[in-house]
């Protein structure tokens, strides 16, 4: 076997989107670890281990930093962790007893040429600020080059030829480039720009005259299409429940816009109507459960009373929530008659028929004509609908996604599909429900290849500086010079590289 292009650790490795993200340029995985064993197998499975030298560990904290095998690219996607804010430390110190620490630790030891980390959106919240604070300074005290301005990317802001998928999964990333030279630099100096914000070095749509990939035009360019199986197997459409709850909810859709009501953008609460004492005190009749729910036909004479009385709004409630319900007793005010005989026919009151989270609807479909025309998520929260051209981001719980016009949730294959992993990738023996929690815990194997990319631009005359007079010897100027051509050479669509879905044409955009 020829030297690598590049050696690259894949810490907290889930089951390997990174890895997926660094074969698209040539590197060679040295050492994983990854602490749930079910995704740790999911990983071997798939990338080659043990057979590729070294097993997946399963403790960071367990391993010592010094044993870890030599790489230049260090790669992590780690947990969000409170740090500790003693006025007497600053950096480093400060991330003891994190996981971030742990990565700071393997930093100081190994010193590799680029450090490339994922996280949540919410660490550039003003609750994490103290934490992206200490990242920025460690990585700064290291002696890396690293950007304090956040860098946010998504896999839906990419055409699907360079890896995009219709997914809007915003997640922050911290690019950082080993720079011995600029250790003097003070901690609370700005920095280089973020790497996410290079659109003009990298454009992101096809130079041509079709608007399609647009960034500034959103998620209006994708289509589902792009990711759907051609035939997917049985066992993932709706029960007759979920039917009944979305046939509600759709002629609700229906009802306002026959009375010319916008669809409202806050979320409606069909549970405060009962806030209203003409409806407190009605009793709303059974459903006959068969295979299928139906509606009743009609509505008892006398039942919808002529009028109804606005209710008080509990002042000590928080202010959000208080807006909430004058919104959503505001609307049921102006449609009464015809809400009531909804939720008469439907049973919407009826806690064996709709659950209390099945009487919220969250919508945010726009001008969708129907429901059934949506991407719906069942949250706990509420049903929530959106636009049917990409799907909201995966997430580590059941919430899969149902689209409307098949009447049936994303399949697994599907999901690996938006989250850039090939066909041939595999999940032996487990549940889908453990599939879907993976994926959703993972990183967008696209959105990590094209940031990857756009910091080795972004810093290449930095390595190829550090290549000539900075690194320690010519081992290590030669591997500098192997990581940029690496990433030259390599293909813009890691796909063209993992392997393409079956039923999609190659050469599409």
């Amino acid at each position: 076997m020829g030297e690598p292009e590049f050696r690259f650790v894949d810490l907290f490795a889930g089951i390997g989107g990174f890895h997926a993200a660094m074969k698209t340029f040539g590197g060679t995985c040295v050492y994983a670890v990854e602490m749930d064993p079910r995704a740790r197998r999911v990983y071997e499975a798939n990338w080659d281990h043990p057979a590729s030298g070294f097993n997946v560990a399963g403790d960071i904290t367990l391993d010592d930093p010094a044993e870890i095998p030599d790489h230049e690219v260090l790669c992590a996607g780690f947990p969000c962790q409170p740090f500790s804010k003693s006025g007497a430390q600053r950096g480093m110190d400060e991330a003891r007893g994190t996981l971030f620490y742990n990565i700071a630790t393997i930093i100081e030891a190994k010193r590799p040429l680029v450090v490339l980390l994922e996280n949540v959106r919410n660490l550039i919240g003003p609750r994490h600020a103290h934490e992206w604070d200490v990242i920025i300074t460690t990585l700064r005290q290291l002696g890396y080059h690293v950007s304090r301005t956040p860098a946010i990317f998504s896999p839906h802001l990419l055409p699907a030829r360079l890896g995009g998928t219709p997914q809007v999964r915003e997640r922050v990333f911290i690019t950082a480039t080993r720079s011995d030279v600029l250790s003097r630099i003070p901690s609370d100096a700005p920095g280089p720009e973020p790497v996410a914000s290079m659109k003009d070095r990298f454009p992101l749509d096809d130079g041509e005259d079709s608007p399609r990939f647009d960034p500034k035009s959103g998620t209006d360019g994708w289509h589902l299409r792009d990711v759907l199986e051609d035939d997917p197997p049985v066992g993932y459409g709706l029960t007759s429940f979920e039917t009944h709850w979305i046939d509600a909810w759709d002629e609700f859709v229906q009802i306002l816009r026959s009375r010319d009501e916008t669809l409202p953008g806050f979320p409606v609460w069909a549970e405060s109507w009962r806030d209203f004492r003409e409806v407190a005190t009605l009793h709303f009749p059974s459903l006959a459960h068969a295979d299928t729910l139906k509606p009743l036909e009609s509505v008892r004479d006398g039942f919808v009373p002529a009028t109804v009385t606005m209710p008080h709004v509990d002042r000590t409630l928080p202010d959000w929530k208080q807006s909430h319900l004058r919104n959503n007793h505001a609307l049921f005010a102006r449609h009464h008659a015809p809400l009531l005989e909804w939720a008469y026919r439907w049973g919407v009151f009826r806690d064996d028929v709709f659950p209390a989270s099945r009487r919220k609807l969250e919508w945010q479909a726009q001008d969708a004509p129907s429901l059934w025309s949506t991407v719906m998520q069942l949250r706990p929260s509420g049903i929530r609908a959106k636009k049917e051209t990409y799907l909201p981001a995966l997430v580590a719980i059941t919430q899969t996604s149902i689209i409307g016009r098949l009447a049936r949730r994303i399949t697994p294959r599907e999901t690996a599909r938006l989250q850039g992993l090939p066909d041939s990738f595999v999940f032996p023996g487990q549940s889908d429900a453990t599939t879907y929690k993976q994926l959703g815990n993972g990183v967008a194997v696209g959105a990590v290849a094209h940031v990857f990319r756009q910091h080795i631009e972004r810093d290449r005359l930095l390595l190829e500086d550090a290549g000539r007079s900075h690194l320690d010897d010519d081992q290590q100027r030669e591997r500098a010079a192997r990581l940029i051509k690496a990433v030259a050479a390599a293909p813009l669509n890691p796909l063209d590289v993992l392997g393409r879905p079956r039923e999609l044409d190659p050469t599409a955009v």
